[in-house]
């Protein structure tokens, strides 16, 4: 579904709402008033709910963004308010769902249309709020790599490619909208919002402010509880996301790779250096006369391509690896046996110093006459002894000890039966996996992936995922992993 199509399906919705508001329960007071308290509200709602499905993505990209924040006002007379950036990060996920449900619980006052004063100055605040992400995002579209937010006189044309976050998350993962066309959403949003502000006496009332108060707090704890299941309990009731239970991902990897390879160049937007324009060069124009444009005085800000046929998803970023680069992803996207993943996007834990014994051998050469009477080198055994290394002990978080003893069973009995087991972990070292290894007996394989990747995958720290012939047969929740004997009975056909 596109955006437009979504919108257009919202104004039939408040259409018939404000038909039914104005002449079945004869409520209304201005039937523009009305409209938009519908298609405002409505659009909250869905915006909120298909959110609210997956409130981890939404703390993710809320992560995202706070990253994006801190770098940009990092080195800056701003920069006094970075602290508080790693700080919001850290409870992303409490803000995710507070959002969430502000946002439809919002949307649900404005269908009703009590506390008319709270809820219009809510609502602009929000969209005011909303706006200062997208356009923040939107601008960054006009900062070069090579140069910082604040320095305007240094800002060039638009490239998407210079955004930090690259969509928005306004509707989850159920439409991705470029942070540009997600500002100018805002903006036009910000029409009905002044409107309601200014014009707040016109609006309708269905209910009394008893009865708005009773379904809002009804709502509420029904709606955190919703956001809570979608993460804590289970994975997301519906998976937008395109690693869903179902997809061939080979297929898909290869069909979309191969559409990008078949994008052609258009245009290069080149700058002059020494006058500073910036213009669009056809390519056969500048293949027949590249010569005419060296280095030393052109440089290469953009390309025009034709769109691919096929839109890239995160499947087309799909490669896992070992510690030292090696790539693995045919073990996932080309194996006739079943593979179970474990997908850890990050572990917590702490370490410190520690001093390790190890047990140090020591060998001589010696010479002596072997069988046929010739004297001959050997290398001898003489003793051995305990020597102390400095290094560092892991502490591993008590939830994932507490996770890993039924995961871990699980792993064992699988690769009994025949299976394959790996752990997919991002945002920790060769080092670590070893203690992993140790600490909790897993005769199993250690390797490494993009952690946003990973996030995309599966939302479960950690989920497991079965996979067979580059296709993902099911994924599971941490806490909701059947036995092995199910499973097998279920799926290992």
């Amino acid at each position: 579904m596109t955006l437009s199509t979504l919108i257009i399906n919202i104004g039939i919705v408040a259409i018939i709402l404000t038909l039914i508001v104005g002449f079945g329960f004869k409520k209304h007071k201005s039937w523009l008033m009305t409209f938009l308290q519908n298609f405002c509200g409505v659009l909250f709602i869905f915006s909120g709910w298909v959110k609210a499905i997956d409130p981890m993505g939404t703390a993710f990209k809320m992560e995202q963004y706070f990253v994006a924040f801190e770098s940009t006002f990092a080195d800056t007379w701003m920069s006094f308010i970075n602290p508080i950036f790693p700080f919001l990060s850290e409870y992303s996920i409490a803000f995710s769902v507070f959002m969430i449900v502000f946002e439809i619980i919002l949307g649900l006052l404005l269908l009703l249309g009590t506390k008319s004063k709270w809820v219009t100055w809510s609502f602009l605040v929000l969209i005011v709020f909303f706006l200062i992400l997208t356009g923040f995002t939107y601008l960054t579209g006009y900062v070069p790599t090579s140069t910082t937010f604040f320095d305007f006189a240094n800002w060039g044309a638009y490239n998407k490619n210079n955004m930090q976050v690259t969509d928005c998350g306004c509707f989850g993962d159920f439409i991705k909208l470029e942070p540009k066309v997600s500002f100018f959403k805002d903006v036009a949003l910000l029409l009905p919002a002044l409107y309601f502000v200014f014009k707040h006496e016109d609006m309708h009332e269905l209910v009394s402010a008893k009865w708005t108060n009773i379904i809002a707090i009804v709502a509420t704890i029904g709606l955190v509880f919703y956001c809570l299941n979608n993460f804590v309990w289970n994975l997301p009731s519906t998976d937008f996301r395109p690693f869903k239970v179902g997809a061939e991902v080979a297929k898909i990897k290869e069909a979309e790779e191969a559409a990008a390879g078949n994008v052609q160049v258009l245009d290069f937007v080149m700058k002059n250096k020494e006058t500073g324009e910036v213009f669009n060069l056809p390519y056969n124009d500048y293949m027949s006369n590249y010569k005419d444009y060296p280095k030393e005085k052109f440089e290469t800000i953009d390309q025009i391509k034709t769109e691919p046929t096929i839109e890239k998803t995160k499947i087309s970023d799909f490669v896992i690896e070992t510690f030292d680069g090696g790539d693995v992803t045919d073990k996932y996207l080309y194996n006739e046996k079943y593979h179970f993943m474990l997908v850890s996007y990050k572990l917590k834990y702490d370490s410190e110093p520690a001093s390790i014994t190890t047990i140090d051998t020591v060998y001589v050469r010696d010479s002596i006459f072997n069988e046929k009477g010739i004297l001959d080198t050997v290398i001898v055994k003489t003793n051995t002894e305990e020597k102390v290394v400095e290094g560092t002990n892991y502490i591993w978080a008590k939830s994932l000890v507490s996770d890993m003893i039924e995961i871990g069973e699980f792993a064992r009995q699988a690769i009994a039966d025949g299976n394959e087991v790996s752990w997919v972990i991002g945002g920790i070292g060769e080092g670590q996996t070893e203690d992993l290894k140790k600490e909790f007996n897993l005769p199993i394989e250690f390797f490494t992936a993009d952690d946003i990747l990973l996030k995309t995958i599966i939302r479960s720290n950690p989920g497991i995922v079965l996979w067979h012939n580059g296709k993902i047969i099911n994924k599971w929740h941490k806490k909701k992993l059947p036995s092995f004997s199910e499973v097998k009975s279920q799926y290992l056909k």
